[in-house]
């Protein structure tokens, strides 16, 4: 029996060798497996990623990119809507009414001058008429072209046909433009001029706007016929053809119909 015992004891005991063996062949595999991690162990971070740093957010980058001018850009507001508030701006002025319906100039009073003479503006890329006596032209600062009637006393503001670029922003629309043009025009009027439409209609490559200007000289009314035209020119800022004529010099308010129906690209 005591053969027996120690055999059986032996036999426990190489047992109890071989499953300790493979419980720890399993143990120290499983760390070996794509993937595996010992329990309770996290990987360290990269050292690559903690060199660089946080990078900037979209945000920060958009808010640091300049803009040509060197200066970080604002958000732009669509141009129509920019024009559109540069219109508003003129309407809301009292001494601009509103525009009127399309409606052709009228012919006015005088004698139609017959004049083949032209007047090149190598500025504003246009020619018109170069009307002969009694109109002459002048100095034309601040304009490209000028040409002017004698003085008269108490007119209170000087006959003349100018030509330049137009010396406003030019607008997409050209009746907005010539719109802006016509308010700009009355600094060439006397204080307080204030505008009544007589015209509105479409012309070659742009848009004409004819209307009377009423202001006071000493107390007394008074007042011009006037016109601009404004013309698109390619590659260049559109054309901008005034002229106005005093109610002292009415018998020559006929050249403003053959002034704005002159104008040509050069």
């Amino acid at each position: 029996m005591r053969v027996i015992y120690r055999l059986l004891a032996v036999f426990a005991a190489v047992l109890l060798v071989v499953v300790a063996v493979v419980a720890g062949f399993v143990y120290s595999g499983s760390s070996d497996q794509p993937g595996g991690e010992p329990s309770g162990q996290v990987a360290a971070p990269s050292a690559a990623t903690s060199s660089l740093g946080p990078g900037p957010s979209p945000e920060s980058s958009a808010s640091a990119s300049p803009s040509p001018t060197g200066a970080p850009s604002p958000a732009a507001s669509p141009q129509a809507d920019q024009e559109r508030k540069l219109v508003l701006a003129a309407l809301a002025d009292p001494r601009v009414p509103k525009l009127p319906r399309d409606r052709r100039l009228a012919s006015l009073p005088g004698k139609k001058d017959r004049s083949k003479r032209r007047l090149r503006d190598s500025k504003a890329k246009v020619s018109l008429i170069r009307f002969g006596k009694p109109w002459k032209v002048f100095g034309a600062s601040p304009f490209s072209t000028k040409q002017v009637l004698p003085k008269v006393k108490g007119a209170g503001v000087r006959a003349m046909l100018v030509s330049c670029p137009v010396p406003i922003r030019a607008q997409e629309n050209p009746k907005d433009t010539a719109l802006l043009a016509a308010r700009w025009t009355l600094n060439h009027h006397p204080k307080g001029a204030r505008i009544s439409w007589t015209a509105s209609q479409p012309i070659k490559g742009g848009w004409l706007l004819a209307y009377r200007v009423k202001y006071k000289v000493k107390g007394r009314p008074r007042l011009s016929m006037a016109a601009v035209a404004v013309t698109k020119v390619p590659d260049a800022r559109p054309a901008m053809v005034f002229v106005t004529i005093p109610d002292a010099q009415r018998k020559r308010w006929r050249d403003i119909n053959t002034a704005v129906a002159s104008i040509r690209l050069k």
